[in-house]
This record gives structure tokens, C-alpha cells and sequence, in this order.
């Protein structure tokens, strides 16, 4: 598997266990002190060669120090917690109650709220990050039109 494509398929999976990937690097130690190759000890742990390779190098010249976990992948949410509380309190309180002319939200709605409320910048669409980030969850709203009566339709549907 091309790394650019574990790196997507990764993002897609959920958080990343920063512990396991370190296990799987330090497990990576252990085979080359025994002097496998790094395209076998990349077979045996599933991962592609030249990382295996870089792990062998790093582990050359750093020790198992140089393997170890740098912490949290990517760049940490701008909102704090006092913030995302906020944020959920907006969004349950409903889109209009926000100044919003429907109850339909939107990321780009959602990503207005953060400016206005917060003063920060959120591109739309890493505003669904942050909301399942919030235990929030795409929800599609059922369509329906304007001029439905409820006590006509009875008489339209067809009984089999």
C-alpha cells in the first residue's frame, strides 16, 4: 500500500493509537537486532519497506529514543473546551435561536457561528472535524413541502 494512501485511509479510520504505532516501531527494533532486513521485518509487521527502512535508520542513529511517540498527529483544535461547550450549547439551542432563517445546520453555518462567536476561522469542511470531535453526527433533514395536508393524504394513498 502507497504511504499517501495509508496516511488517507488513517484519517478515515478514526483517532490514531500513537501507543500501538510506537509498539509496532519498537517491535521493528527487536527483528533488526536479530539482524532480519528491513523488506522482512516490513512483511512481517504489514507496513511498507522504506518505512521499515527509516525505522531501521532512526533506530541507527538515535536508539530506541528516536522511535518513541512524538504525541498527537496534526494540528490541535483552535477551540478550547470551555469553547466547544459553548459551540453545543448554540447548536442545541437551534439555528434560529443563532440568527439563522431555518433549523437547517450547515457546516458552513456552523463554521459562521465559530466566527462570529469565537472570532476564529473554520474552513466548512473541517467543521464536520469538530463536530464529531463534539459527539455530533450528519444528520439529513426529511423533505417535505410547504402546502402538505396531513388529513388529504389518507384519501390520495394507494391500498394494495
Amino acid at each position: 500500500m502507497h504511504s499517501v494512501c495509508k496516511v488517507a485511509c488513517m484519517a478515515l479510520q478514526g483517532p490514531v493509537d500513537q501507543s500501538a504505532l510506537q509498539k509496532r516501531r519498537l517491535k521493528a527494533v527487536r527483528l533488526f537486532e536479530k539482524g532480519i532486513s528491513p523488506s522482512e521485518v516490513a512483511r512481517r509487521l504489514g507496513v511498507h519497506r522504506q518505512s521499515a527502512g527509516r525505522w531501521r535508520m532512526e533506530w541507527l542513529a538515535g536508539g530506541d529514543q528516536a522511535l518513541k511517540s512524538k504525541g498527537r498527529i496534526g494540528r490541535k483544535s483552535a477551540l478550547g473546551s470551555e469553547q466547544t461547550d459553548r459551540l453545543a450549547a448554540i447548536l442545541k439551542a437551534g439555528a434560529v435561536a443563532a440568527g439563522m432563517p431555518t433549523e437547517v445546520w450547515t457546516l458552513p453555518r456552523v463554521a459562521k457561528v465559530i466566527r462570529t462567536e469565537f472570532g476564529l476561522g473554520y474552513h466548512p469542511g473541517h467543521v464536520s472535524k469538530v463536530l464529531a470531535a463534539m459527539g455530533f453526527s450528519c444528520q439529513r433533514p426529511s423533505r417535505r413541502a410547504v402546502e402538505r395536508d396531513e388529513e388529504k393524504i389518507p384519501h390520495w394513498k394507494r391500498y394494495k
